[in-house]
């Protein structure tokens, strides 16, 4: 199931002093399979120091171009983020899986009005969100703040630019500095008083659709609270995260005993005994299973499989919805089974 494609990089630019957006080549034969809805990711397998790693980008360009863009910024003591921005050229190869990921925008034909919250490489899937919006429809809008340390390391700045003067009047960006006074940006950091600029100031007089949020938990924490003080609903708050907190895993503190699993995987059937203290998909890769994963942090939707029977547990979620984990759909990244037995189907999702 986690079909991985080799992928021949056809350009590497450089965005800021430290980062880097990835350009590939995608033949015509893997043309559908590599077609996506704006804001989802791809994920990146390649091995670094003899080591395999596999890391979830975001799809920074539209649809419409015909492209298979990312940005990757160079995290301190990062693996693949470093190797990426040191390493890579054009003519390089990385295996490559088929786009997914729910954070996205898809055209109904009507205008939208969209407000975007972003900060760091949170920018990149809002890149492609922000296009196919304006081009969407010619009464579309879109707001756009996005915090940075400062211009320079502000990613996508000349692309943001380029919108700006293509779209004057329905594109509005407000840049927020961190670290440095910038002309026409506001100097702090996205917090309340900015979501209460933006929605209660500078454009109390749109209905926005959708907000959507993508950067650091704390960031998409303040400005969801915010939105629904002001009394935004749930439903028009789309977030992704790109970090998450460390979060204590207090479910298998409860834990004894083993838990006999079996999993279903490319229509193949796998079975194992496995301690319930120790994390599904952990097990499952010991087990040499090929299940689909990537960041095996519950930011990424990568290991989502289903339940068909017995009970599992996350250690945190901030993806499925209710109604899916009612369905019995799990991220086998944080679940922990409960019950003696435990079928998990990743071929029903």
């Amino acid at each position: 199931m986690s079909d991985f494609h080799a992928l021949k990089i056809a350009a590497v630019d450089a965005l800021t002093p430290n980062s880097v957006a990835l350009t590939f080549d995608v033949p015509d034969s893997l043309k559908d399979t590599f077609a996506f809805t704006a804001g989802q990711y791809i994920t990146l397998k390649h091995a670094v120091n003899g080591i395999e790693v596999r890391r979830a980008y975001s799809i920074s360009c539209a649809p419409s171009s015909g492209q298979l863009t990312v940005g990757v910024k160079k995290v301190p003591n990062g693996t693949f983020s470093v190797f990426a921005n040191e390493n890579l050229k054009a003519g390089d190869v990385l295996d490559v899986m088929a786009p997914e990921g729910r954070f996205v925008f898809s055209p109904d034909g009507s205008p939208k009005h969209i407000a975007a919250f972003a900060a760091g490489s949170g920018i990149t899937p809002i890149m492609s969100i922000a296009q196919t919006v304006l081009e969407s429809h010619p009464e579309s809008t879109f707001v756009l703040v996005f915090g940075n340390q400062s211009a320079e390391e502000t990613m996508y700045l000349k692309a943001i630019e380029t919108l700006q003067e293509k779209y004057t009047h329905r594109f509005f960006v407000q840049h927020i500095c961190s670290r440095s006074q910038e002309e026409g940006a506001m100097f702090g950091r996205i917090e309340t008083s900015t979501v209460n600029f933006i929605v209660k100031n500078k454009f109390k007089e749109t209905a926005f659709d959708a907000f959507y949020l993508c950067g650091p938990e704390e960031m998409i924490n303040t400005v969801s609270d915010t939105l629904k003080n002001n009394g935004v609903s749930e439903d028009k708050i789309l977030f992704e995260l790109f970090t998450a907190s460390e979060t204590e895993d207090t479910v298998a503190e409860n834990l004894d005993g083993k838990t006999q699993v079996e999993v279903l995987v490319d229509d193949e059937t796998f079975k194992f005994s496995m301690d319930k203290k120790d994390l599904v998909l952990d097990v499952v890769l010991k087990e040499k299973i090929d299940a689909p994963y990537s960041c095996q942090g519950g930011v990424c939707s990568s290991c989502i499989a289903r339940i068909t029977e017995g009970k599992a547990e996350m250690v945190k979620n901030q993806i499925l919805t209710d109604g899916e984990v009612a369905e019995g759909l799990i991220l086998t990244c944080q679940a922990h089974p409960l019950t003696p037995t435990l079928k998990v189907d990743y071929d029903d999702v």
